[in-house]
């Protein structure tokens, strides 16, 4: 951790910088150290490593948050504050809020999960659990399996989910006589009310383990890091969603699985810029280029294609490529490229290629002598 440098300083940004700002120093950064920018440059690919790095913490809150919080430590997978529990349904996540909001207000799920049965024993489904992926451009493009790794509730493999240690059984809980509740009567200003409530000894189980199992203290289920492959489509955007059902917590009394949610976060790219499916780039071009015309080679998301710009083309002009663009979800049609063409001004150029200028320009002038003059007599007009 020593020779790490801090990611705030990797992006030239202070810590008190918005989302847009990283993203924005992000493409600044990543364009000056891209690989293809500086073949064999292994010091540049380093830096490019570097960003990328700081990148993926700082563009994300929860890591963000840890790493401001902890530094270094807070955000590496070795570390006990690792990121593998946090925010996917991990202890202290809102995996276990579901729990506390059941037992307060009778069986509504949280993050995911179904309302229960009045009957405490009938099969509820498993909560939802989140999980964050960061991905490359090219790859949300083209699309990734990707692995996550989630903490998630799932049956206790010592008790089979019993909860009973090994050797011993459960029982019929004799306060409810295994209903799982109880009816509890009370004195009010309308007379005598009676309520049916979830039995406070079994937990609304309908049984109790006299010797509960050792690996889960008699509650049937532990918490258990997995690492799952999660296929992202191609064409997938920054901030879309992709669920794998049925692996979020395990449900009780036979009930299913809730889901995982993964987040897709989508690190933006120092050549492309996306809007929607379609794809923009600008591309330099010399002054002789545009004036002349040339073929030239433009980078898509499906390789390089060549095109030519026709003579007399000016700066800002835009190229559309139809079908370079990115691949739609699920689909087989993609969006447009879009090519803005930017001509590059010479500078330091010689005295013989200014005079060569000079001559080009007298030449024009005579030509548009005319033609000026009607323009600046009509401003006089107008302004006089």
């Amino acid at each position: 951790m020593a020779d790490k440098r801090d990611y705030y300083e990797v992006l030239g940004v202070s810590k008190s910088a918005s989302d847009d700002e990283i993203k924005k120093a992000f493409r600044k950064m990543a364009k000056q150290y891209h690989p293809d920018l500086h073949p064999g440059d292994k010091q540049a690919e380093e830096k490019f490593k570097e960003v990328n790095e700081a990148y993926e913490i700082l563009s994300n809150p929860e890591k963000k948050s840890r790493y401001d919080q902890f530094g270094f430590a807070g955000v590496d997978p070795n570390y006990g504050a690792s990121a593998a529990g946090a925010g996917a349904g991990g202890f202290g996540g809102f995996g276990d809020m579901g729990d506390v909001f059941d037992s307060i207000f009778g069986g509504f799920g949280f993050g995911g999960g179904s309302r229960a049965s009045s009957n405490p024993n009938a099969p509820r489904r498993g909560t939802d659990i989140r999980a964050t992926a960061n991905i490359d451009f090219m790859e949300a493009c083209k699309g990734k399996t990707v692995k996550v790794r989630v903490n998630r509730t799932v049956q206790c493999d010592e008790c089979h989910g019993s909860g009973a240690a090994a050797g011993s059984s459960t029982k019929t809980c004799p306060e409810c006589n295994g209903k799982g509740q109880k009816v509890i009567t009370q004195q009010s200003l309308f007379g005598r009310v009676q309520q049916v409530v979830t039995c406070d000894r079994c937990k609304g189980k309908g049984k109790i383990v006299d010797t509960p199992c050792r690996k889960c203290g008699g509650q049937g289920m532990t918490k258990k890091a997995v690492d799952l492959d999660v296929d992202i489509p191609a064409g997938i955007a920054d901030g879309q969603m992709v669920r794998l059902a049925g692996a979020g917590n395990a449900g009780t009394n036979g009930g299913s699985n809730g889901d995982l949610l993964v987040s897709i976060n989508v690190r933006p790219d120092p050549i492309f810029e996306r809007d929607g499916y379609d794809v923009w780039t600008e591309i330099p071009i010399t002054y002789t280029q545009a004036a002349l015309g040339d073929e030239i080679t433009i980078p898509t998301v499906d390789g390089k294609v060549t095109y030519t710009v026709p003579e007399g083309t000016q700066s800002g002009t835009v190229f559309r490529l139809r079908g370079k663009g990115i691949q739609k979800v699920h689909s087989t049609s993609h969006g447009d490229h879009y090519v803005r063409v930017n001509i590059e001004v010479p500078r330091n150029l010689s005295k013989e290629q200014k005079n060569i200028l000079r001559d080009y320009e007298k030449t024009l002038s005579d030509k548009n002598y005319v033609k000026r003059k009607s323009f600046f007599d009509k401003l006089k007009d107008k302004f006089s």
